[in-house]
């Protein structure tokens, strides 16, 4: 099988090879489109507030059939730098999008998706927003209920609150949904 992404310069990288499984529809990819994908997401995710590396490497990881490259595959794949992939790298381990593994027998990490990825970033999102939310519940106390500053930070604290618990009840479903799956990710 092989796990290719086109360089942003429109060439195709190399195909890693990580098997001897015959020819399946990734031979079949279209390079340059998903090239363009891999840009055109990254871009929404820079658009969204993600850094504009940590987003093209995140992408490239995501249009991968493994999920898991090297830094050396990465900086090729995209035509980055080694340090602009360890930047990226840093970024999206620090907030749990990316793992570093060890290749066997080797001194290479491997940079891989989190099995349920989208999970597990919502779930540190929520844990974000529970501690936002204690925050500013003690900040609107301290301003006064009755101050505009005060009713102005103890409705942010509300909207929290609520986001909070709809949250809960989406991953509470999502996790029902993949249990009645089988409980694997489709890609694994």
């Amino acid at each position: 099988m092989t796990d290719s992404v086109s360089r942003a310069d429109g060439a195709q990288s190399r195909p890693e090879r990580t098997g001897t499984a015959a020819p399946g529809p990734t031979d079949r990819r279209d390079e340059d489109a998903v090239s363009r994908f891999v840009e055109r997401f990254a871009a929404e995710l820079t658009g969204a507030g993600m850094q504009r590396m940590a987003a093209r490497v995140f992408a490239a990881l995501l249009a991968s059939d493994s999920g898991s490259l090297t830094s050396a595959e990465l900086a090729e794949r995209l035509q980055i730098s080694p340090a602009a992939v360890s930047g990226a790298i840093s970024y999206l381990t620090q907030v749990n999008m990316v793992g570093r593994e060890r290749e066997p027998g080797s001194r290479r990490d491997r940079y891989r998706l989190h099995n349920e990825l989208w999970y597990e970033t919502f779930t540190h999102r929520n844990q974000v927003v529970t501690r936002w939310e204690k925050t500013l519940r003690e900040g609107a106390a301290s301003l006064g209920p009755d101050s505009p500053a005060g009713a102005r930070v103890a409705e942010t604290a509300e909207f929290f609150e609520f986001l909070q618990s709809e949250l809960t009840g989406i991953m509470d479903r999502w996790r029902e949904r993949q249990e009645a799956r089988g409980g694997a990710t489709a890609w694994q």
